[in-house]
């Protein structure tokens, strides 16, 4: 019998990795090999995103093409961008399969069934009868050393810009139980550091009313080998004086917090009822950094929302310098269907989006080197990931704090935590020498 072979494609965040990875597994545990999606497969999948218009044309993009070397396939379409736009996904001829953001747990079964009697299926729910979180497993991640761990999907926010509440549907958390059981299985795979990811992850529990994140990480922390514990994406409000003592009094949080600004300005924030204020957030960095001296904050900055005036604008780039970002994903405006921004008047014109996210990009690379460059001279560990240069012998690693790393060491370090004392910046790189 010839080994059917899958190959898969992920667009978009964290989340989407882990649930492809989830699904991917599902296959090789029933005899499928792993191709590349640029070369002959049975089956592809296509994971989407819709956070922008932009993450919906690469969507389309990537499932017109994905039939070009196998036209006899199975197209499976997933994800975030076929939750809330099946219609046009459908309108594709070479889609076989179309699945949402729910349902992936059948994925394999579903697929075997159009194999043997080749009936097109749309199989999107509605995602708001999703009450349950849905259970999917991984064992593994092309990184041997960093492994996604999903442990809450949904979104009750409704940010006026976000399509995603539409898309995920309610917040729904996985057990502690089953978090615990798939890191100790990862761990006992050979990963030492485990990032925690959802959709809204600060709500971690809040629908249990009994369980909150803090509960998540001091369970985490007992499992034997597991070094360290990254926390995804977070808001401003969940840094109460509580939630700063757990994660600084425990050794193995990385001292790296995400945590989404979106605009620097009150106005704006109030436009996009993102549930903070800047001297809320400019607070929870404050208290942060009084406990964690060495934490890295990153962002998400948003331009050209609707209204965004070159005064709200301003705002934004002087909280850029104020709070001295280590880095920031900059990205622009774009209208969602559905979503109240969609209609606000005042939309901002692309070349002054584009204008705008040139002079913030600028602005924190400057925050980036500044904050890059601090380290100088300092010796801070790193978990060394992958060869940077075979022939010199350099390896490349993460510190806790998430900045790359290049040293000289031996291939056996990769997947171990050193010291290393920093002696040089270059770009967007610090190199050093193991202590």
């Amino acid at each position: 019998m010839i080994e059917k072979k899958i190959a898969v494609y992920t667009l978009g965040c964290k989340v989407n990795q882990y649930e492809t990875e989830a699904v991917l597994e599902s296959f090789l545990q029933n005899g499928f090999s792993c191709a590349d999606f640029s070369q002959y497969a049975d089956v592809y999948i296509v994971n989407t995103c819709t956070v922008t218009g932009l993450g919906d044309r690469k969507s389309r993009q990537i499932i017109r093409r994905a039939k070009s070397v196998n036209p006899d396939s199975v197209l499976v379409v997933m994800g975030c961008y076929a939750q809330t736009a099946q219609e046009e996904i459908l309108k594709i001829p070479e889609v076989d399969i179309v699945l949402g953001t729910s349902g992936r747990d059948k994925i394999f079964e579903v697929v075997k069934d159009f194999i043997n009697n080749r009936e097109r299926k749309n199989l999107v729910g509605d995602i708001f009868k999703q009450k349950e979180f849905e259970e999917l497993e991984i064992s593994n991640f092309d990184n041997k050393t960093r492994a996604f761990l999903k442990v809450q999907d949904g979104c009750n926010r409704y940010c006026s810009y976000c399509i995603i509440p539409y898309a995920r549907g309610n917040i729904r958390s996985r057990s502690l139980e089953n978090s615990v059981k798939e890191a100790k299985k990862l761990v006992e795979s050979g990963f030492c550091e485990l990032v925690l990811v959802g959709i809204h992850l600060a709500s971690y529990g809040q629908e249990t009313k009994n369980l909150g994140l803090s509960n998540l990480i001091n369970a985490l922390t007992n499992i034997e080998g597991l070094k360290r514990i990254r926390l995804g994406s977070l808001e401003p409000t969940i840094f109460t004086e509580d939630f700063i003592k757990t994660i600084a009094l425990n050794k193995k949080v990385c001292h790296h917090f995400h945590i989404s600004l979106q605009s620097g300005c009150d106005e704006t924030l109030k436009r996009m009822n993102r549930r903070y204020t800047t001297e809320e957030y400019l607070e929870a960095v404050k208290n942060i950094r009084e406990k964690m001296p060495d934490s890295a904050i990153t962002t998400d900055i948003m331009t050209g929302f609707p209204g965004e005036t070159d005064e709200e604008f301003e705002k934004t780039c002087e909280f850029i310098k104020k709070v001295k970002f280590a880095d920031a994903h900059i990205f622009k405006y774009s209208i969602r269907k559905g979503t109240k921004a969609a209609h606000m008047a005042n939309q901002v014109s692309p070349c002054i989006k584009e204008e705008r996210s040139r002079k913030l990009v600028s602005l924190i690379e400057n925050s980036r080197k500044e904050f890059n460059e601090s380290f100088l001279g300092k010796e801070t560990f790193v978990l060394f990931e992958r060869p940077y240069n075979k022939e010199k012998n350099l390896l490349e690693g993460k510190t806790a704090n998430y900045i790359t790393v290049v040293a000289e060491a031996e291939h056996e370090y990769e997947g171990k935590i050193l010291k290393v004392k920093i002696e040089k910046a270059e770009d967007d790189i610090l190199f050093g020498k193991i202590v």
